[in-house]
C-alpha cells in the first residue's frame, strides 16, 4: 500500500507542479499577449517543427543502436529493432512515474532476449552516467560562453544565501551516504550492496568493451542530434530564428534540466525557456509559444513511437 502511495505520488506531484508553473504564468499575462501567443502557435513554420522532429527520431535510433555495443561485449545479442522498441518505450513510460523507462528498457531486453535484468539495468544506468557527464560538459561549455548570462539568470531565479544552502546540504548527504554504504552493517545497506553488485558487470561494460571508440562517436552524435533539434527548431519563429549559438546552448541546457529533473518537463520546460530567452530581448509570449512548440513536438514523437513500440513489440518477437 504504501509502494502504491509512493508511486502514485511521484506521478503526480511533477504533474501537479507543472500545472501550477502553466497557471502561474498564464496568469501573468493580458487577454493581448495570449492572443498573440496564439498568433505565434498559427504562424509557426511547420516545415522546421518537423524537420526538428525527424532529427530527434535518428538520435533515438542512434541511442538504440548504441546499446548493442554493451550488450555485444556481455555476451548477448539484442536486435537493433528491439532495442530501438525498448528505448521508445522507455521514453513513454517516463511520462509517467520518472525512471520508470529504464527499468522497462532493461526488462523488454531480459524477455525477448533473455539478457539478466541486473546485467542489462548496468548497462543503461552507464549509458546514463555517459549522458551525464555530456550534459555536464554541456553546462560548462554555455557559462564560458555566456558567463554573463548564467550569472544573472542565476542569481535572479535562486537566491545566493539558498545556493550556498542547497551546495552545504548536497555535500553533506553525499558523504553521508559514502560513510553509510561503507562501513554500516545493517541488512538493509547489505541487500543493497548485494543488488549494486549485480550492476557491476553492466555498469563496466562501457569502460571495458572493444567498440569504446565507436560507442563515444555516436554519444557525439546522440547529443549533437539534441542540438540541432533545438537549432531547428529556432527557425520555425522569425523571432527566434536569430538566436546565437550562444543563446541556443544556453535555453537548450536550462530545457535538458527541465527535462532531465521532472516529467518530461510538462510545463516547467516552456517556462524556462522564456525566461531565459528574455536575457536575449525575446518578448516573454514568443518564448513561451516557443518553448510549447519544440516540447509539444517531441512529445508527441515519444507518444507516437513509445504507443507503436508497445503494439509491434510483441508482434516482432511472436515466435
Amino acid at each position: 500500500m504504501k509502494n502504491q502511495f509512493s508511486k502514485w505520488l511521484s506521478i503526480f506531484i511533477p504533474i501537479l507542479l507543472g500545472v501550477g508553473i502553466i497557471a502561474y504564468q498564464y496568469n501573468q499575462f493580458t487577454h493581448a499577449q495570449l492572443s498573440e501567443i496564439e498568433g505565434y502557435f498559427k504562424n509557426a513554420n511547420y516545415y522546421y517543427v518537423i524537420l526538428a522532429v525527424f532529427i530527434g527520431f535518428i538520435g533515438n535510433a542512434i541511442r538504440a543502436y548504441r546499446w548493442k555495443y554493451m550488450l555485444d561485449h556481455l555476451g548477448y545479442e539484442s536486435s537493433f529493432a528491439n532495442n530501438f522498441m525498448a528505448v521508445n518505450i522507455g521514453y513513454l513510460l517516463n511520462l509517467t512515474v520518472p525512471k520508470s523507462g529504464e527499468i522497462s528498457r532493461a526488462v523488454i531486453v531480459k524477455k525477448y532476449n533473455n539478457v539478466p535484468f541486473d546485467k542489462g539495468f548496468g548497462t543503461i544506468v552507464a549509458e546514463r552516467i555517459v549522458d551525464i557527464f555530456f550534459l555536464l560538459f554541456f553546462m560548462l561549455l554555455a557559462v564560458i560562453l555566456q558567463y554573463k548570462i548564467v550569472k544573472a539568470f542565476i542569481l535572479d531565479k535562486i537566491p545566493l544565501h539558498l545556493m550556498t544552502l542547497i551546495l552545504i546540504v548536497g555535500i553533506i548527504s553525499f558523504i553521508t551516504f559514502i560513510l553509510i554504504y561503507k562501513y554500516s552493517k545493517l541488512r538493509i545497506v547489505a541487500f543493497f550492496k548485494e543488488k549494486i553488485s549485480g550492476l557491476k558487470e553492466g555498469l563496466l561494460s562501457v569502460v571495458h568493451m572493444k567498440e569504446k571508440g565507436k560507442y563515444f562517436f555516436q554519444t557525439i552524435l546522440i547529443w549533437s542530434s539534441y542540438i540541432l533539434t533545438y537549432y531547428v527548431a529556432t527557425k520555425a519563429l522569425p523571432e527566434t530564428s536569430v538566436l546565437t549559438i550562444g543563446a541556443i546552448m544556453i535555453s537548450f541546457v536550462v530545457g535538458s534540466i527541465a527535462i532531465a529533473f521532472t516529467n518530461s518537463g510538462f510545463g516547467t520546460y516552456p517556462f524556462l525557456t522564456s525566461k531565459v530567452l528574455l536575457f536575449y530581448a525575446i518578448a516573454e509570449p514568443v518564448g513561451t509559444a516557443f518553448g510549447w512548440i519544440i516540447w509539444t513536438s517531441q512529445m508527441l514523437l515519444v507518444l507516437i513511437l513509445g504507443l507503436f513500440s508497445f503494439l509491434f513489440l510483441p508482434i516482432y518477437n511472436r515466435k
